[in-house]
């Protein structure tokens, strides 16, 4: 099993103390933010790490679009919903660790991949399991392991 990649990070990616309204620095901290519901605004601080094209899919992946206003109305999400926005900021963490650039990790994350049966990593994010397959190709990626 792949490592998870560090909590301050990923909190970070999430909006930090500003957005997320409390300190993060381990995944038990990260654990207890997710299970009460992530802000609403770490959505959109998520949303930035991503192109314009690929925004809309990254909202629904996380909220579907029948919901999303209403979320953004109540300031926060659900659990289910926060785990889906920690999954792929998380991978977005990880991507721009592997790749050191925020670019290189945006077109790794929304471009077909051989390893991935040319799936973009961010389609697989929408499922635990498919998130776990780009986690451990990155993982490789990171430690010059033969993928």
């Amino acid at each position: 099993m792949a490592s998870y990649p560090d909590a301050l990070k990923v909190a970070q990616t999430l909006g930090g103390p500003r957005v997320l309204r409390e300190k993060v620095s381990t995944v038990a901290d990260l654990q207890r933010a997710v299970g009460r519901g992530l802000p609403y605004a770490a959505l959109k601080y998520v949303l930035r790490h991503f192109p314009q094209r690929q925004k809309t899919r990254v909202q629904q992946i996380v909220v579907p679009r029948s919901t999303l206003q209403r979320r953004e109305e109540e300031g926060r999400l659900r659990p289910a919903e926060s785990e889906r926005l920690e999954r792929i900021a998380r991978l977005a963490t990880l991507a721009e660790q592997v790749w050191e650039s925020p670019e290189e990790a945006q077109r790794f994350l929304t471009s077909p991949h051989p390893q991935l049966e040319d799936q973009a990593p961010l389609e697989l994010a929408a499922t635990d399991l498919g998130t776990r397959r780009v986690e451990a190709l990155l993982w490789k990626l990171e430690h010059s392991l033969p993928v």
